[in-house]
């Protein structure tokens, strides 16, 4: 999960939470990289999910301490909810709850996601948001990244970590588990959907090499084309899925 230095900054936040919240602190999750253990030194963050009994402003000013400590550590802000929102906000954040669920581990208190229920229709909705989303943005950025193989190469690396986190959840609306770490993901996805995993690993491996593997302007361009017409085939295979309300496809 994490280093020495890490687990005493984990020590010491939770030291500080449980003095400043006393009994209304019910739980502290690290969630994410750190948790999966997809942990980049110096490139991801510990990110901490906090539940109290309740919420107020008061409770919020009370956090200043412990929080601007934690951010002093070069860490984000963690985010608040109260035990019961959790529940409550499950069909609003089903991507972001069911990486959660994945991908974490409980430093204090109960375990919030224990019996936490995601409907699968909800989902699939907020998987194929996220990825139209995600896809119109990459179109955008390619505009001015098309004139250089080294941007070209950066919005390729970059933008396919965050599509491996939405694959994911694709993975799981097709019945299919999902595997912890972001590379993994992307193999199972190409994998169950026929799709080039070849040009996956290609741009994962760019990731790695850095300037040791750089493209040129033409190769980086046609990468591209291909990157961009398998994104688009993973849409189109979730816009296709129909869930039924009790979560079966």
């Amino acid at each position: 999960m994490a280093n020495r230095v890490a687990q005493e900054a984990f020590n010491h936040l939770i030291g500080d939470l449980r003095a400043t919240h006393g009994e209304n602190l019910v739980s502290v999750v690290l969630y994410g990289s750190a948790a999966a253990g997809d942990f980049v030194q110096l490139q991801s963050d510990y990110n901490v999910l906090i539940a109290l009994n309740r919420i107020t402003p008061e409770d919020l000013r009370m956090a200043q301490a412990p929080m601007r400590e934690w951010q002093r550590l070069g860490h984000p802000l963690p985010v608040y909810f109260t035990f019961a929102e959790l529940r409550d906000a499950a069909d609003v954040f089903p991507i972001e709850f069911h990486q959660m669920e994945r991908s974490r581990v409980v430093l204090f208190g109960r375990d919030p996601f224990d019996a936490l229920r995601i409907s699968d229709v909800n989902l699939r909705h907020q998987t194929e948001y996220e990825l139209r989303s995600k896809l119109l943005q990459l179109r955008r950025l390619y505009i001015p990244a098309s004139v250089s193989a080294r941007k070209l190469q950066d919005l390729m690396s970059d933008s396919l970590s965050s599509f491996a986190t939405l694959f994911a959840p694709v993975l799981l609306l097709h019945g299919a588990p999902s595997p912890v770490l972001k590379q993994d993901i992307v193999r199972e996805t190409a994998r169950l959907l026929g799709l080039d995993g070849a040009m996956f690993e290609r741009i994962f491996e760019l990731r790695e090499a850095g300037d040791a593997g750089a493209l040129n302007e033409v190769e980086a361009n046609q990468l591209f084309a291909i990157y961009l017409a398998q994104v688009e085939r993973v849409i189109e295979a979730v816009d296709r899925l129909t869930v039924k309300s009790d979560g079966n496809v």
